[in-house]
């Protein structure tokens, strides 16, 4: 049987003389010196057992000295934990910091990166009207496939003084309607792009409303366009020629929108370049106004042999207006941009 290797000094100690001596006062034991007077292979268990007995822990004492860490010439000031102290006490400045509250989110860490450019391909509200756009579309062309193929045959010959027209149906006029007013919209969305590319990219309005006000400016020039011929031709042609021509110039209006409509999608989707995207543009522009000089020609000016007349006739009403509508446009930009 192993034998207890820890002894207790003894309190009392007897000399030679036999006088009882009072033995000296140990100093406090560390568990380190207990465990030093165990066996190396002494178990946890044992090792507990002996601090245990050995190491006593002491009541707490704090002090008892007045708190001397305040303003000179001030009282001392109380504890926080006093519950009696009123609320606007007991709060500081740094009370709701998150730094002395860890259960607080302290927000975000570190330095904040630079913010993802705006990109019309990742804009939910233009991605969505594009593709409700181009379904509506599908379904008029669909629709009234028979409509568009007529009008497109009736485009290139003039019709006999005697011939028997066909009517559109509601529907047709309806569809006819939609077709312009789409590319009212393509047209805004191609010019606000080119002025992003400028270095316009902050308006005083939202940018859907920058869109809408330039689709309204297109639909309004597109209007008055149609006034103007009206008017003009009431006073030189017949009314038959003026509504011949009051149905290809919806016509052309309507094939311009679906020339266009390749050039948004890749704008907004594909990265095409401002200069291509131009390009194309203005050739879908130059197309539509040599079918309109040939147009006018045939309704109006073919009889006559007046080619000359042909080429004012369009000047005044096409090419005029083309760049009052330009200078309309960059100047209601210039309005609603933020100019810093």
């Amino acid at each position: 049987m192993r034998q207890d290797t820890l002894t207790v000094q003894p309190a009392l100690a007897a000399g030679d003389s036999g006088q009882v001596t009072v033995a000296p006062k140990p100093h406090e034991l560390t568990p380190k010196e207990v465990l030093s007077w165990l066996p190396a292979d002494a178990t946890p268990a044992q090792q507990d057992s002996a601090i245990q007995r050995h190491i006593k822990i002491s009541e707490i004492h704090w002090s008892e000295q007045p708190d001397t860490l305040h303003m000179p010439g001030h009282p001392k000031g109380k504890s926080f934990r006093d519950a009696s102290l009123p609320q606007y006490y007991r709060e500081s400045f740094f009370s709701k910091d998150s730094l002395f509250h860890p259960e607080l989110t302290g927000g975000r860490l570190g330095v904040a990166g630079d913010p993802v450019p705006y990109s019309v391909a990742s804009d939910n509200v233009i991605t969505g009207l594009l593709l409700g756009t181009f379904i509506l579309a599908m379904l008029a062309l669909a629709k009234s496939r028979e409509f568009i193929i007529r009008q497109a045959k009736n485009f290139f010959y003039v019709q006999r003084a005697n011939t028997t027209e066909i009517s559109e149906t509601s529907g047709e006029l309806w569809v006819q309607m939609f077709l312009v007013l789409q590319t009212c919209l393509l047209f805004s969305i191609i010019f606000f792009f080119s002025q992003r590319t400028d270095g316009t990219e902050t308006f005083v309005v939202d940018q859907y409303q920058v869109i809408g006000i330039f689709t309204g400016v297109i639909a309004a020039y597109f209007a008055v366009k149609m006034i103007l011929y009206w008017g003009v031709g009431s006073v030189f042609f017949e009314s038959k020629k003026i509504e011949q021509w009051s149905k290809s110039f919806l016509f052309l209006i309507s094939a311009e929108g679906i020339l266009l409509f390749p050039l948004v999608m890749l704008l907004s989707y594909f990265d095409l370049s401002m200069k291509s995207a131009t390009i194309y543009a203005l050739v879908v522009i130059i197309l539509v106004k040599i079918l309109t000089f040939y147009k006018t020609f045939l309704i109006f000016f073919q009889k006559k042999g007046r080619f000359l007349q042909n080429i004012l006739y369009l000047c005044a009403l096409e090419i005029v207006p083309l760049f009052l509508l330009g200078g309309a446009l960059t100047l209601i930009n210039s309005f609603l941009k933020v100019n810093f």
